[in-house]
């Protein structure tokens, strides 16, 4: 898997689920992922194929947060999983039709463990974070800084999505950190209007040479 530049994590965006994923396909965002936390299977299955519909066939890749099973069941392009869910060869195994499957790191030794994975074991991409402080984990893993996010980045052998309180400020300093992929949250789902938030932040990424 090539790196993919913006990648939109949609957690309560203000705008709407919807009107938040057309931002993003209008944008050309890369990479879409929804998560949804605290409400039923059922809820977050039909908002996943309602996203799905507005994604297909275009050129951004639709993610489900943590469950393989909607993701299958809504014909997502993949999973995004954590260091505490599925296994990443298990979910391969169960769910063969899920295209891309993404890991979650949170130090350098799961990123060690994650290079060191063989075959149906090893993520597309990981995820590498919290960068900076983020309110949006009920827990927080540790913070990282921008040099050890560096040296994570570097030392993966697949793309790596640097993740945790990047905003329009600090975005600049984590691409010249290394980081070639990036993850933004609250700065596009606080917003009413995400496509001027995708668009400001896809400046600023540019601007820092990415």
């Amino acid at each position: 898997m090539d790196d993919f530049g913006f990648y939109l994590v949609m957690t309560n965006p203000v705008a709407g689920y919807e009107k938040c994923a057309e931002a993003a396909v209008e944008a050309g965002v890369s990479m879409l992922q929804l998560r949804m936390k605290h409400v039923s299977r059922d809820e977050v299955l039909a908002m996943a194929r309602r996203i799905r519909s507005i994604t297909r066939g275009t050129a951004t890749r639709f993610i489900v947060n943590d469950s393989p099973e909607i993701a299958a069941a809504s014909e997502a392009d993949g999973v995004h999983v954590g260091q505490d869910d599925m296994p990443v060869g298990e979910v391969r195994g169960r769910w063969p039709g899920i295209g891309i499957v993404g890991l979650s790191t949170h130090n350098p030794a799961q990123v060690s463990s994650a290079a060191s994975a063989e075959g149906a074991a090893r993520p597309d991409y990981i995820g590498v974070g919290p960068v900076y402080a983020t309110p949006t984990k009920d827990i927080p893993d540790p913070v990282l800084g921008l040099e050890t996010m560096g040296r994570m980045v570097a030392a993966s052998p697949y793309p790596a999505v640097a993740i945790g309180g990047l905003n329009l400020s600090n975005i600049g300093g984590v691409i010249r950190s290394g980081a070639r992929n990036f993850a933004v949250v609250r700065e596009v789902c606080s917003s009413n209007d995400p496509l001027s938030a995708i668009k400001r932040i896809l400046e600023a990424a540019a601007a820092a040479g990415l």
